[in-house]
């Protein structure tokens, strides 16, 4: 099994190579549902955190992301939250605390992922008649997401459509979508199923 699975990881190492930026005509990689089990959630603004430290209740506390990504805590004062696990969070106001009191045990649990639905949605952009950031439901295509925008404009030129998703090492990919065959032939060979995160954009055609 162990070999099996480190074939699979450069099965898809090479593939996402593959696939490069600029429209690609390759189909988006799929996020597999073991790695989006290992990666650990990242806090964002908005989500409530609960601030626990053993044997020290006036110091623990229940407070929220403030949009700058800080949260306040007593003794330490401002501590970075935004884009960090809970466990990079809790070691940070444990050292700092380590200078008040002997030996802080200190634990982070998020209590309301409040930024989760933010970060999972889908945008389609350009020349669409309701450009539109909607909530990522399983399932969902390219198709629901421009129709969920209203379709195109009369100004659109649909088989230019660019599907953008940013891969795992952060960099922005690219992937052309013939949404003009979607629409009028009904061929769904560039209907990809989209992601959390996922821009779809329809530009105007030339004049």
């Amino acid at each position: 099994m162990k070999v099996w699975n480190r074939v699979a990881t450069l099965a898809a190492a090479l593939l996402l190579g593959a696939c490069a930026t600029g429209g690609s005509t390759s189909p988006p990689p799929q996020a597999s549902a073991e790695n989006q089990a290992v990666d650990a959630y990242l806090i964002g603004v908005d989500d409530q955190l609960q601030v626990t430290v053993w044997h020290n209740p006036d110091l623990s506390v229940s407070v929220p992301v403030r949009p700058d990504g800080k949260v306040t805590v007593p003794l330490v004062g401002d501590i970075a939250a935004g884009g960090r696990t809970t466990e990079q969070v809790g070691a940070e106001i444990q050292q700092k605390l380590a200078q008040y009191i002997r030996d802080p045990q200190v634990a982070v649990i998020l209590t309301a992922l409040r930024s989760h639905e933010y970060l999972s949605r889908v945008r389609v952009t350009g020349a669409v008649r309701s450009p539109i950031s909607i909530p990522f439901r399983q399932g969902m295509t390219v198709l629901d997401a421009v129709l969920a925008a209203g379709g195109t404009t009369e100004f659109a030129a649909p088989d230019r459509t660019e599907l953008y998703r940013r891969g795992q090492a952060g960099e922005t990919q690219s992937y052309a979508v013939r949404l003009q065959k979607i629409l009028q032939q009904g061929d769904l060979a560039s209907n990809y199923p989209v992601q959390p995160g996922d821009v779809i954009t329809v530009p105007q055609r030339a004049f």
